[in-house]
């Protein structure tokens, strides 16, 4: 399959493109990233453009197309949803968007504890969910830092905290200034992961088929968790 993944859900704009080879084994993927901004939307259609003419590949191609999910920057989440969905309709072809969250984690599956991957949310909150294993412990989470030092104190572990995402290092920040959070947390600050996550959108469908087993809904948008997200 060839397939486009598409990350707007930062300022750390990506685009990657992995094209299946003839024997239907070998993969070549092709990669843009940029400090986006609130620049996507200037960003975005040549940055395929480019992938697709480097790749020796036409729109009609493509195998499908994925996306963020969110939560994420309210606009940016928007820009990457109705391209994906636009190109999707057009081409005919299936398209699947992925949690946010789900990629910051992702490429810490290994992690022998607990990871959190962070997105600021603004006003003093993140965007966050806890994972073990690879695997969501909880649903999407808009909360300040007491909640979520709450939040990792009621898994009852003694399992070392890797947080990660772009939001890592100031939520870190946070968690340790907080003196009594009824929990002894061996926190690490982890990466902040500096570019997007396209490629991880990708190594997700690939491992898990959510291309093939998408029944598209073309009706469906992102989960912002607040009405705006700048």
């Amino acid at each position: 399959m060839n397939l486009l993944a598409i990350d707007t859900a930062t300022e750390k704009f990506s685009v990657a493109l992995r094209r299946t080879a003839a024997d239907g084994d070998t993969l070549h993927t092709w990669l843009f990233e940029a400090d986006a901004g609130l620049r996507h939307s200037e960003l975005i259609m040549d940055s395929i453009d480019m992938l697709l003419k480097t790749a020796a590949l036409k729109p009609h191609d493509l195998s499908g197309v994925l996306c963020m999910g969110g939560p994420g920057s309210f606009t940016g989440l928007r820009i990457g949803f109705s391209l994906a969905k636009g190109l999707a309709l057009a081409l005919n072809i299936p398209f699947a968007a992925i949690p946010t969250l789900d990629c910051l984690s992702y490429p810490f599956s290994a992690w022998p504890g607990i990871v959190v991957p962070a997105l600021d949310a603004k006003k003093g909150a993140f965007f966050c969910a806890l994972y073990r294993g690879g695997k969501r412990l909880c649903p999407d989470m808009d909360a300040s830092p007491p909640e979520i030092a709450r939040a990792i104190a009621d898994t009852q572990t003694a399992e070392p905290i890797l947080l990660a995402g772009p939001g890592a290092s100031m939520l870190y920040e946070k968690l340790t200034a907080i003196s009594d959070s009824g929990a002894k947390l061996d926190i690490k600050p982890g990466k902040g992961l500096r570019w997007g996550n396209a490629e991880t959108l990708l190594a997700i469908a690939q491992e898990t088929g959510i291309i093939t087993q998408s029944n598209t809904d073309y009706s469906g948008g992102p989960e912002y968790r607040r009405s705006a997200v700048g």
